[in-house]
């Protein structure tokens, strides 16, 4: 009989990788568009910096907190784009934004406390949260008001044991990019209930036409409460680099880094120079990456409504279509799952989110080319003409 499994282990929710899981299993001709993961290659002067660094030797430890010359530049960067004041003393390079809300759950939340996050919600915070002793509680927004965030669906759900709530923004899997009343909301209620917001901002440079996002950590009083993370994974197509970083203010920041340290020591060092480039690196580079995100967005979002039963909201930003299929028939597990049989074309059920998602499909445009995204949409279409 193998040793028995830590009691964290042990209740802490299965590693459920959705239909990824479903879709290795059957392999074929698969068009996968479950994944967050861009096709977009990491941009040429990226590598190029991280090369050069490799060979003039930085293969050797680091400082613990980053590169300190990445932290300033990203310091830089928060004060600029995201309007939050923050030096580099006050900036923490993980391995991506996984590690870096990891850090931020095992560092803040103790057995017994709850966690507050928002339907439809990324999975992964959960595991993260029962790992730390926390338990996951749920406030489900209205889809009927394109998952606005409202007092009245959040303040409910706060309790003497709650001590954070979990924002995505822009958001996975909605795609809404939140207007600064709805984050003054999320800011009202953290203020007078004394909590932490952990801020997922992963897709912050992936946003369309006007949509606009502002970084919660900015709105007044609110860096004093804020774990900001952030990360290359999307917007440079830097996935497999595994590269992220929190800001957050200095008295934050501490307990985190005791997490950190203790868990990879610092991140490796020859890929932050990599990071240096891209942050420091021509504009250019990233609006073109974002205009051709925007291409697939208009196809996939057109084609969607086209669809009979199928309704397709627009994206305000991120890479992924939330469509209402509740009026095809049937479930969005079982849809998901006969497209995945019958056409070859791979996307994840909307509940895979939270019951707030019910009745949708997640479609990830931002995973494959034009052709092949058409040639999904030629496949769906057929499936839906059908139901």
């Amino acid at each position: 009989m193998p040793p028995r499994p830590a009691r964290r282990i042990t209740q802490t929710s299965p590693k459920d990788f959705g239909m990824y899981a479903k879709a290795a299993r059957r392999g074929g001709d698969l068009i996968h568009l479950e994944l967050g993961m861009p096709v977009e290659d990491t941009p040429a002067h990226i590598k190029e910096a991280t090369i050069a660094a490799l060979r003039r030797g930085e293969v050797h430890y680091s400082d613990l907190q980053g590169l300190p010359e990445l932290r300033a530049a990203l310091a830089r960067k928060l004060q600029r784009q995201n309007l939050i004041d923050a030096s580099a003393d006050e900036v923490l390079i993980t391995n991506g934004l996984t590690q870096a809300s990891f850090a931020a759950f095992m560092a803040y939340l103790d057995e017994g406390d709850e966690v507050l996050l928002l339907g439809p919600y990324y999975p992964q915070h959960i595991g993260k949260a029962e790992l730390a002793g926390a338990r996951v509680v749920t406030a489900s927004l209205d889809p009927s008001d394109g998952f606005s965030i409202r007092r009245a669906a959040i303040e409910p759900h706060i309790t003497p044991a709650t001590r954070a709530i979990a924002l995505i923004n822009p958001c996975n899997p909605t795609g809404r990019v939140y207007r600064r009343e709805e984050l003054e909301v999320i800011a009202e209620l953290a203020t007078r209930h004394d909590l932490l917001v952990f801020s997922d901002e992963v897709y912050e440079e992936i946003v369309y036409d006007d949509a606009q996002h502002l970084s919660i950590a900015a709105l007044p009083g609110m860096k004093e409460r804020t774990i900001s993370m952030f990360a290359f994974t999307k917007a440079y197509a830097m996935d497999g680099w595994r590269l992220g970083y929190v800001a957050a203010d200095a008295a934050l920041l501490e307990p985190l880094l005791k997490i950190t340290a203790n868990e990879v020591t610092h991140v490796n060092t020859f890929i932050q120079y990599g990071a240096l480039a891209a942050v420091t690196g021509p504009g250019d580079v990233l609006a073109g990456m974002v205009a051709r995100d925007r291409e697939r967005r208009d196809l996939v979002v057109a084609r969607l409504n086209q669809m009979p039963g199928v309704v397709c909201p627009n994206v305000e930003g991120t890479i992924y279509a939330f469509p209402d299929i509740s009026g095809t028939g049937p479930t969005d597990q079982d849809c998901a799952d006969r497209l995945l049989e019958e056409t070859g074309v791979v996307v994840e059920a909307g509940s895979f989110y939270g019951a707030a998602g019910a009745g949708r499909l997640r479609v990830c445009f931002g995973s494959a080319e034009l052709p092949r995204l058409t040639e999904a949409m030629d496949r769906m279409q057929a499936f839906f003409n059908r139901l």
